[in-house]
């Protein structure tokens, strides 16, 4: 029973890993959109977290820049970067919580039984930093002047919240089976002749 509750653990684990890789590859952490008409071409800039694109100038630059740190708030770059940061170690660490399925999967009823110590605390781990890269975003859109009236969270943002919530919950998962699923018996014992 434990080998299906990890392979299920697995698969929902797996779409997360999905979610933040597309959160740190697609450059939609957050998103302006100008009104337009029919006669005019939509202006949408969108900032990614290394990358900043824009429909005036059709292409990518790195982001953020030497100009986007200078100023009375240099904050910004610093939360900005960590946000980066959180993401690709959180991405680091969906590789070790891969290791830790196979190993629990492949392994014998001793790694299923004790794996879920491993597990539940890498997945703990890449859930509450892709939750604080996702309220270090939230908090810059809402207080950082470059953020007005217009600018919206977009796709990656809701990626990556999606994605610490999946791992939260897997999290509980693997631990709840721990806690209520009886204990593998591989073997029966074999009677004493008498």
């Amino acid at each position: 029973m434990r080998r299906v509750i990890y392979g299920i653990s697995l698969w929902v684990f797996l779409l997360s890993f999905a979610c933040t890789l597309a959160a740190i590859f697609l450059p939609n952490w957050i998103t302006y959109r100008a009104p337009s008409s029919p006669d005019t071409t939509p202006i949408r800039v969108s900032y990614g977290l290394h990358t900043r694109c824009s429909s005036i100038t059709g292409q990518c630059t790195p982001f953020p820049q030497y100009d986007d740190c200078t100023g009375k708030d240099s904050s910004f770059c610093s939360m900005w970067r960590s946000t980066g940061f959180l993401m690709e170690f959180s991405a680091i660490m969906e590789l070790a919580c891969v290791v830790a399925y196979i190993v629990i999967l492949v392994g014998g009823r001793q790694a299923r039984e004790e794996g879920w110590k491993v597990l539940s605390i890498l997945l703990g781990l890449v859930a509450v930093g892709q939750m604080i890269a996702m309220a270090l975003v939230a908090y810059l859109y809402d207080h950082d002047n470059r953020f007005f009236v217009g600018w919206e969270l977009d796709k990656s943002w809701i990626l990556c919240t999606v994605s610490w919530i999946v791992l939260a919950v897997d999290t509980l998962g693997v631990v709840g089976a721990k806690l209520l699923l009886p204990k593998e018996d591989d073997y029966e014992p074999i009677p004493e002749p008498r």
